[in-house]
């Protein structure tokens, strides 16, 4: 279980600073764009990948899975950056904490992962706290926010799928068909909005961009192939040191006292699913003693 909370932790944080050179780009290139490079170090991976073990990588049972998987990976990453044009990126994260909840409540019905009353009130005061985050119907917050939910929804979705997917599929055939996928769909769309790189700083930033979501994407993967979803989900709270973080550094941005009392409540919310979690897996390891 270490090792999945290891590799999951080093996900968020390369999520927290691909978001961040994301939202500093954004204000001169289109989140399509954006988007677009970023699954690029991914599918240059993947094409790599294919030219050393052949087309065997991509067999699978579950292909009409691993192609929706792989669309939720290029629409995600897109709403999230759309929102963090417009909104601070560590209110962003915040909100996106309810991907665990979401997590928790597709690993339940679709998994059938055990989910008792405490993990439910858990995903209550998760929405709670998201609430007194975005503030709905107060003007505290720009509309933006709620493409968080869909990107966060679909992050939850692709967790879920991953999880699934790798009982009969391997890390490389997950990741073949999520970076052409991908790949294909915002190919479709960058004629569009490409604009050429202004700045050889810009070219830089690309680059860590295109690496450093293909790392932490096999991160994310490789975490969810050998932990519980689950148990891995609060994991994803730690995005709000690093948003808080570049947010501060990169953008001189610091959040409100209503985002820390969300974020606050939000956080203790999934720490309570995973203590309870940790206490339900002690309580097994001594009945079958």
């Amino acid at each position: 279980m270490a090792k999945g909370l290891t590799f999951m932790a080093i996900g968020m944080f390369l999520f927290a600073t691909v978001d961040t050179q994301a939202k500093f780009l954004t204000e001169i290139y289109h989140p399509v764009q954006i988007v677009w490079i970023r699954q690029v170090g991914l599918l240059v991976g993947v094409i790599v990948l294919l030219l050393m073990r052949g087309m065997n990588v991509l067999q699978t049972d579950h292909k009409k899975l691993q192609i929706l998987r792989g669309t939720f990976a290029a629409i995600s990453p897109l709403c999230f950056v759309m929102a963090i044009s417009f909104v601070p990126l560590v209110d962003a994260m915040a909100v996106g904490f309810i991907a665990p909840f979401i997590v928790t409540i597709l690993g339940a019905t679709w998994l059938k992962e055990r989910v008792g009353i405490h993990r439910w009130g858990a995903v209550i005061v998760g929405f709670i706290g998201t609430l007194i985050v975005i503030r709905p119907g107060f003007g505290a917050m720009h509309p933006a926010i709620f493409f968080v939910f869909i990107a966060a929804s679909l992050f939850a979705a692709r967790q879920i799928l991953s999880r699934y997917l790798s009982t009969t599929d391997n890390t490389s055939t997950t990741l073949a068909y999520t970076a052409l996928t991908g790949s294909f769909w915002l190919t479709l769309l960058i004629p569009f909005f490409w604009h050429w790189p202004v700045e050889p700083f810009h070219l830089l930033l690309f680059g860590s961009i295109a690496l450093s979501a293909a790392i932490s994407e096999i991160f994310v993967i490789k975490a969810l192939e050998i932990t519980q979803a689950v148990v891995l989900a609060p994991v994803q709270y730690s995005l709000i040191i690093w948003g808080t973080m570049y947010g501060f550094l990169v953008f001189g941005q610091l959040p409100d006292r209503w985002t820390w009392i969300g974020a606050a409540i939000i956080i203790a919310g999934g720490y309570y699913t995973f203590h309870r979690e940790r206490l339900n897996k002690q309580k097994a390891s001594k009945m079958s003693l």
